[in-house]
């Protein structure tokens, strides 16, 4: 598309936006008075308006019920992360029962990781990203460090070329074929946290899979962000948070993902009650019995508050449809980058691939400068993004709830402040 740099332009595309309608289901922060233009949802999403009455129904079902609770309501508690699984499913490219809501990312990341890096003979090596989120940096050296293993000898960590800021694809394929015989698994992110760059998690699986290494994702980033095949891809297992681009509120619930291929295998793994045969869960019998699939990794009942929170914005998410965003996605980060090239910059660079199918929503602007007094100007002016530090403020416009027009005024104020 070719973009105009005027508002007109920008409310064009919003009128012939199909998915306009759904920035009227989200809360949005105010400031002096109007709405804050928010471009934060790859920190935490907004909260959908439906989300208060999803967990009013369970604080009213707990209220009348009590312990029946678990079994008596139209959504028992015993079942409830059931109701989930087919939207969260959907947006990640898997099958119901090949994904489960539950824990916290890094919680679930070491419960993949005890069934799927089991280091033996010369494969002991682990493949990440060298700018990897800190906790899976602090979960895979602690696996390492648990095997007896020294992360300095096991862990290769991806590193773009010198003077450059991203990894290249070919660079990371090349990496997993050089070590290829004694690497025991591959789990970069899926979009880098940083940078804003989308791997190409197909060709990683594939190149992981055919040196015989296990091959799973951090999805924080992705998740909600871009569409994902998990399953058609072969990919082993993945993990992620819900409170980022899935909207389901702050420390919400985390959801992995397994393929089917191992649901029949016996994986080593820690074990729970609520990873146990659901007909025999409440006979407390002394001997695990698993449910089969990644509902066997479960370790105890979830909390409803959260599943509610999640599931109203997963029913937003099946309305939209993931594909659906990713095209209106493309469009809005397009005219982001668009217009924030029309601004004469010595002061930043955009360090987040320019090619579109290289990145999700996120723009992340490298400041020649101080980086907070920016950040801290454009808040004073409404607008919402973050900072990661030495210098980076990361801007991302998310298609669910934002509109052309806010980008549009995104850039308009970012030229006055640096005026």
């Amino acid at each position: 598309m070719n973009f105009e740099n005027t508002i007109a332009f920008a409310k064009s595309l919003d009128q012939s936006d199909t998915l306009a309608s759904f920035q009227n289901q989200f809360h949005f922060p105010a400031h002096a008075g109007k709405k804050a233009i928010y471009f934060c949802g790859n920190s935490l999403g907004l909260q959908p308006k439906s989300t208060r009455a999803f967990i009013e129904n369970e604080l009213r079902d707990w209220e009348s019920m009590g312990v029946k609770g678990h079994t008596k309501p139209e959504k028992p508690w015993v079942s409830f992360h059931e109701l989930l699984a087919k939207n969260m499913g959907d947006v990640v490219g898997a099958k119901p029962d090949e994904v489960v809501m539950m824990n916290s990312l890094t919680t679930n990341l070491h419960l993949m990781m005890v069934s799927f890096y089991r280091p033996k003979g010369k494969r002991t090596k682990i493949v990440i990203e060298g700018g990897a989120f800190p906790s899976d940096q602090y979960a895979v050296k602690s696996q390492l460090d648990f095997h007896g293993l020294d992360p300095k000898d096991h862990l290769i960590e991806l590193t773009p070329r010198k003077g450059e800021n991203l990894l290249r694809t070919e660079d990371i394929v090349a990496t997993i074929n050089q070590h290829g015989e004694s690497i025991a698994l591959v789990i970069p992110a899926g979009v880098n946290y940083l940078t804003g760059q989308l791997y190409d998690l197909q060709a990683i699986t594939k190149a992981a899979k055919a040196c015989g290494a296990c091959v799973g994702f951090d999805l924080a980033h992705a998740v909600g962000n871009v569409p994902l095949k998990l399953h058609d891809w072969g990919v082993d297992f993945a993990v992620w948070c819900s409170y980022k681009y899935l909207n389901s509120g702050p420390g919400g619930i985390a959801g992995c993902f397994m393929h089917e291929s191992h649901s029949l295998k016996k994986l080593p793994r820690f074990e729970g009650w609520w990873g146990h045969n659901k007909e025999k869960r409440f006979a407390m019998g002394p001997n695990f019995e698993a449910i089969g699939g990644v509902e066997s990794w479960q370790l105890s009942n979830p909390p409803i508050f959260q599943l509610a929170s999640a599931q109203a914005s997963l029913e937003l998410f099946a309305q939209a449809g993931i594909e659906n965003l990713r095209k209106k996605s493309l469009l809005l980060t397009g005219f982001l980058e668009f217009l924030m090239e029309k601004i004469p910059h010595s002061r930043y660079e955009i360090i987040t691939p320019k090619n579109p199918i290289e990145r999700g929503a996120q723009l992340s602007i490298k400041v020649h400068g101080s980086a907070t007094a920016l950040l801290d100007k454009l808040d004073e002016k409404g607008i919402i993004c973050d900072f990661r530090e030495p210098d980076i403020i990361r801007v991302a416009p998310a298609p669910l709830y934002n509109s052309f027009s806010e980008v549009f005024l995104f850039a308009e104020i970012l030229r006055e402040t640096l005026d």
